[in-house]
C-alpha cells in the first residue's frame, strides 16, 4: 500500500516530541513570513514602478497639482 504525503507527515508528527514539533512550527512560520515578505516586495516594486511612470508623464505634460 502506498503512503500518501499527508499520511507520511501525520506519522512523522506522531513520533515527534514537543521540542521537535516546536522546531517544525518555527520553520513553517519562517517560510510563511518569507513568502509574505516576497509579496510585500513585489507590491512595493509595482507601486514604485507606477509612481515613476506617473512622474514621467507629469514631466511630459506639465505640472499637475496634487490635491491634499
Amino acid at each position: 500500500m502506498k503512503h500518501s504525503p499527508k499520511l507520511a507527515i501525520l506519522q512523522s508528527l506522531d513520533v515527534m516530541d514537543q521540542m521537535q514539533m516546536e522546531n517544525v512550527l518555527v520553520y513553517i512560520k519562517g517560510l510563511l513570513e518569507h513568502q509574505e515578505n516576497i509579496d510585500y516586495k513585489n507590491l512595493k516594486k509595482e507601486a514604485m514602478k507606477e509612481i515613476r511612470q506617473a512622474l514621467r508623464q507629469n514631466k511630459r505634460y506639465g505640472n499637475v497639482q496634487l490635491l491634499a
